[in-house]
């Protein structure tokens, strides 16, 4: 986006999308996900990025980032729900693996790296994504696990039912997705307002991005 010096498309092209290597197109609990490693990874790749970024309707020579990212979430649940390790908790209201404390420190959570520990920012900054189930899993938190998961901070950063364990902290790296993430799927300020900036705008132009946001940008 910048003016002079700016860093060339082809960093993109062949750096983050590896020449396209980026591609999955592969089928996990019967949802086919576009991008990324098999079953997703952790979840906040469908959400940090995404607190500005509007992926409605956002698209590239790769993928259409919309669909990636409610897949992605819906792998991540379709994970929890097959629950192949037996992680005791698991289940329709209580999903969502992606990075966060645990009982022996921190790790980026994900099926492939499920150490029995749900995260709420998880399934809460995927409210845009899927409303009715990360509905369902906010009022499991809070009304079945309040007690213990509930501060005056909001929830807790992580915890594992199998082992009893709460943590006691507040990530805000965490806490600042459920706020942004639910306030995008309200009203869609966040997006507006990222995708109203001319250097956003610029910048997806010159990476051959598409978006209904990007009509009329130069």
């Amino acid at each position: 986006s910048a003016p002079r010096y700016a860093i060339p498309p082809e960093v993109y092209h062949r750096g983050w999308a590896i020449d396209g290597a980026i591609k999955n197109g592969r089928s996990f609990h019967g949802i086919e996900l576009p991008l990324g490693p098999d079953r997703g990874g952790p979840l906040f790749f469908a959400h940090y990025s995404f607190l500005g970024l509007d992926p409605r309707g956002l698209t590239d020579r790769y993928a259409d980032y919309w669909r990636q990212n409610r897949h992605h979430v819906l792998v991540n649940r379709a994970y929890c729900l097959a629950n192949p390790g037996a992680r005791k908790g698991y289940g329709a209201q209580c999903w969502g693996l992606t990075a966060c404390d645990n009982d022996e420190g921190y790790s980026a959570h994900a099926p492939d790296n499920d150490l029995g520990v749900i995260a709420p920012t998880a399934a809460l900054s995927s409210f845009p994504y899927t409303p009715d189930f990360s509905m369902e899993a906010l009022r499991y938190f809070y009304e079945r696990r309040g007690d213990r998961l509930w501060s005056e901070f909001g929830f807790k950063d992580a915890f594992s039912e199998a082992r009893g364990w709460v943590a006691e902290s507040h990530l805000a790296i965490d806490q600042g997705p459920i706020v942004g993430m639910i306030e995008n799927y309200r009203s869609g300020l966040l997006w507006k307002l990222f995708m109203s900036c001319p250097e956003v705008r610029r910048g997806l132009a010159a990476l051959g991005f598409a978006s209904p946001q990007l009509a009329g940008s130069g």
